[in-house]
């Protein structure tokens, strides 16, 4: 029960973290767990799903607390403009892609700082990331069974 209860934390934090301001590596620490096999992958996808998710909706609720001081045609920094003048052109199915380094952290903050509405985006973000996890883990199991 340890054992799992590491699993479980350590990698819903790592997710959590990834999906904020701060960079992380929750597809290692996925993987690690899965090669482990301390829980079913299945159980991994939704941890690392819903930590990874949580995660992108604080970046999401920054952004909308940002837009109240700082307008929409306030100035941003350059991958910030960039994310939100994607989101403008495609709405909200661009958060679908807030599992991408380094531009999905700004998806997420464009989403809330252009007010998208709360409950649609949270779950194309959450579809987003759990197909990632999802496949990250088929990769996984695909590396151990074929070439170990």
């Amino acid at each position: 029960m340890t054992e799992q209860w590491l699993a479980i934390s350590s990698l819903f934090f790592s997710a959590f973290i990834s999906a904020t301001i701060a960079p992380g590596g929750s597809e290692a620490v996925l993987v690690y767990w899965v090669n482990e096999s301390v829980l079913s992958p299945k159980m991994l996808v939704f941890v690392a799903t819903i930590g990874n998710t949580l995660g992108a909706i604080t970046t999401w609720v920054m952004g909308w607390f940002l837009s109240i001081k700082f307008p929409v045609d306030s100035a941003l920094s350059k991958d910030k403009q960039r994310a939100v003048d994607w989101v403008r052109k495609w709405g909200r199915i661009a958060l679908f892609f807030s599992w991408a380094p380094v531009i999905g952290d700004a998806l997420c903050f464009a989403g809330g700082w252009l007010r998208l509405p709360v409950v649609t985006s949270i779950l194309i973000i959450m579809v987003g990331k759990a197909l990632r996890y999802a496949a990250v883990v088929l990769a996984t199991q695909y590396v151990i069974y074929e070439f170990i």
